[in-house]
């Protein structure tokens, strides 16, 4: 990652905004809708930082291949 990575982010930011408006938003609706979303994306996290560490205990059964058209 760059060393400026806060640039990198305002200039995404603003070209992510952009491609809204262009479309006919207006862009405080735009900002307000990402602030929103962000608002939902920060509560996730906080509840579960890495979905990925969730590790289910229960064991994956491979489905079975017992109906008409496997047989043959």
């Amino acid at each position: 990652m760059t060393t400026n990575w806060r640039g990198d982010l305002r200039h995404k930011l603003e070209d992510f905004v952009d491609t809204f408006v262009v479309n006919g938003a207006k862009q405080v609706d735009v900002y307000n809708a990402i602030q929103k979303e962000l608002d939902f994306l920060r509560v996730a996290h906080d509840r579960d930082s890495d979905p990925a560490d969730d590790q289910s205990d229960e064991v994956v059964e491979e489905p079975s291949n017992d109906w008409p058209a496997s047989q043959g």
